[in-house]
């Protein structure tokens, strides 16, 4: 039995409220699903379903999903038990239905419509037929141009007893040909009167779209008096309400955020926002999500209609550069007419901030599936750091920007050409916060991954080039995230992505990253990397960082086949060196620190899964040979070889390659020689908020620091101060 624990949130009951979980498993544990079972705290077995998102190499279950339905009591925390030993699974008496492109869930029947301008050919509730009670998002652009749609077919993304996820896929269109491609992705629960309507746009031609309006329009025929409701919360729900045939309104854009407090961490909760109209017969409730994260967005709802705008005329500006994609989403909740509109409200709020389960760090550490960054005499001032270091990043609020934040060091450096230069999510910020929230289960680093991987996805990542060394690939920090139009292997990472996928089981994250992992392999066939010393070790050690993640998941050789040439580079460049040296100036080749280090943490990745002596010998060489010669009088090591850069060296990389050295060896000399560096890190406290809330370009920031800091330091400070913890050097 694995416990799942839920902590105290709300003040009401929950009754079947729809969870889930991604649950690592170690290594011939479990072989058959079919023997999981969710249990209460009185042992009962409770609706639920699992699938299998990863496996180890002996085709037992790595990554476990399940979703299931818990109650929740008002002002208490719940505990709940995975069993992966059952004797029995939950048997349905009903479930969701989908058939002949209807989705059937017990209380709504939604229809699919193929074909143009319609999501649904109708929407069924409490036995009446609505034909047009949702529209399609409606876009308008900058020229004036307004573009219809067809919607070309549906597919399954997920289908069981208590969830249905189907994507759509189609085109904006315009004067008859098609231009945007977009998705509609479609999650339904059982037995719910609610559903999520997620619209992604992805921008695949080589023009900017800039958007004027993107607007999702409800209709209905009024039976009797018609009430309209339009909401925002910040700490409380205001309510905008009119009974009398007027309109209800509230919008959120730059000066809403830049004008109000809010303590929350953001990626977590922020507020609800939501328009809602009844009349005698039902009502119709649109929660937008993360709408202030996301702004502009406004709704405007009257006695006959309800207006839910991604994109408000006239509020800023939104473009989609080319290659670009972007995905909002919105609640639809069909409700009883004497629903209260507190009760309405509650809902919405639940929705912004769902219910969690949590498990213990135990669970992941005894799993493997993460490096050992698993601390058992922990030092609290430490733990402090880390946590902090996490928390500190910069928040950028904006449809485009959320779940990013600008760089400041490259923006002063004049890198963005007078623009905001965005991090892109540089080094991994999504996998260092999932081995945080592994380490610790404190919730907001799970949601710091699903925001910003989310992010990634979209907005980082091209999914239209011509050029195939451009299409697949994760841009490097720039300008307008695209601006530089600038891919190569240094910048192109996997593992929070992949982490991604086994915890919210979006299916988006595994193929994002394979994507990637694509158009590494096409990039490392480029002649800058056929010549041995020409390329650097922050390239090609990046690459096969990312490859050999790759082949841990799907278990496929391919990805290992590029490896096996990367380390045949090594070897060729240390044959010309003599070590791992760099080509600077003309006339020099030097030691640089850190990207030797990432030479270090990459071999030592492949040599995990394939163990060669030769990769433990290059390995334990470069490090010995920077212990002799990169270090300094104080203990420090510098940052690079030459009498004009010999300063003092603060990156965390040269502490990952000691703690590897030391895992090879057992001899704790590596550590000892890495302990300056450790406290000269330790140093240099977190900055938390150190600028005010400011309106850059089309965004909000709140905070300075990027992400970059965080994602570089989490693995080679927690791997070194755990081993610094068992041999009692702290």
């Amino acid at each position: 039995m694995i416990k799942m624990n839920f902590e105290k949130v709300y003040s009401t009951d929950r009754k079947a409220e729809n969870c889930c979980i991604g649950l690592p498993l170690p290594k011939g544990k479990l072989y058959d699903i079919s023997k999981v079972a969710v249990r209460n705290s009185e042992k009962n077995i409770v609706p639920s379903t699992s699938r299998v998102t990863g496996c180890w190499d002996d085709g037992s279950v790595k990554w476990l999903f399940t979703r299931f339905e818990a109650d929740i009591p008002g002002n208490m925390g719940a505990e709940y038990y995975m069993d992966t030993d059952s004797d029995k699974a939950y048997v349905f008496e009903n479930g969701i239905v989908f058939e002949n492109n209807v989705i059937d869930n017990g209380e709504i029947k939604l229809c699919l419509a193929v074909g143009e301008n319609k999501i649904f050919d109708y929407i069924e509730y409490r036995g009446v037929k609505y034909g047009s009670l949702i529209g399609i998002p409606k876009l308008t652009d900058k020229k004036g141009n307004v573009y219809g749609t067809v919607t070309d077919g549906w597919e399954v993304l997920e289908k069981n007893s208590l969830c249905c996820l189907i994507r759509g896929m189609g085109a904006h269109t315009l004067k008859g040909e098609r231009v945007f491609s977009f998705e509609i992705n479609i999650c339904i629960f059982r037995n719910k009167s609610a559903f999520e309507l997620g619209y992604r746009i992805i921008n695949d031609t080589d023009d900017t779209l800039d958007v004027e309006s993107l607007v999702i329009e409800s209709s209905k025929k009024t039976a009797g008096k018609a009430r309209a409701v339009a909401a925002y919360s910040n700490y409380r729900t205001s309510f905008d309400i009119n009974e009398e045939g007027g309109e209800a309104y509230k919008y959120v854009d730059a000066n809403t955020l830049l004008y109000e407090s809010n303590e929350h961490n953001s990626e977590v909760f922020y507020g609800t926002f939501f328009g809602d109209y009844t009349d005698e017969e039902m009502g119709l409730c649109a929660c937008v999500y993360q709408a202030q994260q996301n702004f502009p967005k406004a709704v405007a709802v009257r006695d006959t209609n309800a207006r839910i705008m991604l994109v408000p005329k006239d509020m800023g500006s939104v473009e989609i550069f080319s290659g670009m994609a972007r995905e909002q989403k919105v609640l639809f909740y069909l409700h009883d007419p004497n629903e209260d509109i507190q009760s309405i409200n509650n809902k919405t709020l639940i929705y912004q901030m769902p219910d969690k389960p949590e498990i213990s760090p135990d669970v992941f550490k005894s799993s493997g599936v993460f490096t050992d960054v698993f601390v058992n005499n922990k030092n609290y001032d430490i733990e402090m750091y880390i946590g902090a270091k996490a928390d500190e990043h910069a928040r950028a609020y904006g449809m485009m920007y959320w779940g990013d934040s600008p760089d400041m060091g490259y923006t002063n450096q004049g890198r963005g050409k007078g623009k905001l230069v965005w991090s892109n999510n540089e080094y991994d910020f999504p996998h260092a916060c999932a081995l945080q929230y592994a380490r610790t289960g404190t919730r907001r680093f799970l949601d710091y991954v699903l925001v910003n991987a989310r992010h990634w996805i979209d907005v980082d990542v091209c999914h239209y080039s011509s050029d195939p060394l451009i299409l697949g690939g994760q841009y490097e920090h720039t300008w307008d995230h695209v601006g530089a139009k600038n891919i190569v292997c240094s910048h192109e990472w996997v593992e929070g992505l992949l982490d991604y996928y086994h915890l919210s089981g979006d299916i988006d994250g595994l193929n994002i990253a394979i994507g990637i992992g694509e158009n590494i392999l096409r990039l490392l066939e480029t002649p800058m990397f056929r010549r041995a010393g020409e390329a650097n070790a922050r390239e090609t050690g990046w690459a096969m960082r990312s490859l050999t993640a790759l082949y841990t998941e799907t278990n496929d050789e391919k990805w290992l086949e590029k490896c096996d040439w990367i380390v045949g580079h090594f070897k060729e460049w240390e044959e010309r060196y003599g070590l791992w040296l760099s080509p600077y100036t003309d006339n020099t080749a030097i030691r640089v620190v850190f990207m030797i280090s990432v030479a270090v943490g990459s071999l030592m990745r492949y040599y995990r899964v394939r163990k060669n002596d030769d990769i433990k010998r290059m390995i334990l060489k470069a490090v010995d040979d920077l212990c002799d010669n990169a270090r300094l009088d104080n203990g420090l090591f510098y940052y690079k070889e030459l009498p004009s850069l010999k300063r003092l060296g603060n990156n965390p990389l040269i502490l990952e390659a000691l703690s590897i050295a030391y895992e090879l060896t057992g001899d704790k000399k590596y550590i000892e020689y890495g302990m300056p560096t450790f406290k000269y890190v330790l140093s240099f406290k977190p900055a938390g908020v150190t600028y005010a809330k400011r309106i850059a370009e089309n965004s909000l920031v709140q905070g300075n620091m990027g992400t970059k800091s965080f994602a570089q330091m989490m693995v080679p400070v927690t791997v070194f101060y755990k081993n610094a913890a068992e041999l009692g050097l702290l």
